[in-house]
């Protein structure tokens, strides 16, 4: 278990530990993009346990997702946040976020290499179970989940929260190996419903193992505070969507990782 303390020192720079709780930004590396994630996990637990990964918003990795990250560990998984942009790519406001995102989306290929890379990341961790790992995203990580699954990816399990879900290539679905559980927003207004069909007829016609759960009156961006309270603006944060949602992550892993 103090093994990993050095290895994050050689990959990061600086660790920090938080009651039991040690966090540190992770290094790494796509084709010739440098990314840089961050690692949480339980210090007071011993041995391998179940990995999550954790995919953000339009916004790239903000505390956000590192908080998500924390809550994740403090139930006993290894949780890592990718960056899909690469190191230093934050974009401060919705105009560069959505050209960040649009290159991505355009390009999914890209995108699935990007997650890619973030996954074996984690997967490699010593302490992660390698055979018990799942991945979760937000909006545009959501998406990009959705994309690791369809890429062929070994994982037990992706959980996407208010992500797009757009189907470009159908065919796809027959690639996913893993199950499935969607958690939208039943009043979302950037979620055309020509989408919704197209998704849930992939699945279908792929024979995944899938759920989407739709939250009456939630919009898009319901699981974060930063997204306010109108949902007149088509994004809003819904605390009972959030809470609700987050148990049906729980009761989800408790299924996949057992």
């Amino acid at each position: 278990m103090k093994n990993i303390i050095p290895l994050l020192l050689a990959l990061a720079g600086t660790v920090s530990v938080h009651g039991k709780l040690v966090t540190g930004p992770v290094e790494y590396k796509q084709g010739d993009a440098t990314l840089e994630g961050y690692l949480v996990y339980d210090d007071a637990i011993s041995g391998k346990r179940p990995g999550v990964l954790v995919v953000h918003q339009w916004l790239g990795l903000t505390d956000y997702e590192k908080h998500r990250a924390e809550q994740l560990a403090g139930l006993g998984y290894v949780a890592f946040c990718a960056d899909i942009y690469g190191k230093g790519i934050r974009p401060q406001n919705t105009t560069d976020a959505g050209t960040e995102a649009t290159k991505y989306k355009s390009d999914r290929t890209l995108l699935r290499a990007r997650v890619n890379a973030a996954l074996d990341v984690l997967k490699k961790n010593e302490l992660v179970d390698s055979e018990r790992v799942a991945a979760i995203g937000y909006c545009f990580g959501g998406t990009t989940v959705i994309e690791l699954a369809r890429s062929g990816a070994n994982i037990a399990g992706i959980v996407s929260f208010h992500g797009g879900l757009d189907s470009p290539t159908p065919a796809d679905g027959k690639n996913i190996k893993c199950k499935v559980l969607i958690c939208h927003g039943a009043d979302d207004p950037f979620e055309k419903p020509a989408d919704l069909a197209a998704f849930e007829d992939e699945m279908r016609q792929a024979k995944v193992d899938w759920t989407l759960i739709k939250f009456g009156g939630a919009v898009h961006s319901f699981t974060q505070p930063m997204a306010g309270n109108d949902n007149s603006k088509g994004a809003a944060y819904n605390e009972k969507a959030d809470r609700r949602s987050w148990a049906a992550m729980k009761m989800f892993f408790a299924g996949i990782f057992n």
